[in-house]
């Protein structure tokens, strides 16, 4: 699998007035691509697999928040041999930090090897 963060979406906007982030916090939502450069069929949960580290130093992990800026990775993907699948993680943050990282691990968290992205904002 070839993993690459395409966008960093900081105050991403909520959806819908269901889906807001809690007084004095805020959305931020990572945009993924999964591509699968395998020849077996990719299964998995991105959602498992992500944290988002703020520049204090403290993790988070993806929210069931929606956001007008892509559509949500809902539950499992599957990515046959040879195709693609982009979608967002939604992560909800104090207002007061800014995102510095994205880590990510394919298998639900579980792979050996894990992927880090220093953020910038966009």
């Amino acid at each position: 699998m070839n993993v690459t963060v395409a966008k960093v979406f900081d105050r991403a906007t909520p959806a819908n007035e269901f889906s807001k982030p809690e007084a004095g916090n805020r959305f931020v939502a990572i945009e993924l691509r999964l591509e699968n450069k395998g020849r077996a069929v990719y299964d998995d949960s991105p959602s498992n697999g992500a944290k988002l580290i703020d520049d204090q130093g403290q993790q988070y992990r993806p929210t069931f928040g929606d956001v007008r800026e892509g559509v949500d990775f809902r539950g499992s993907v599957s990515v046959a041999s040879g195709d693609m699948r982009k979608g967002v993680l939604v992560f909800e943050l104090p207002v007061n930090v800014k995102p510095a990282k994205f880590q990510f691990a394919l298998n639900s968290g579980f792979a050996d090897q894990k992927g880090e992205w220093v953020l910038t904002r966009s």
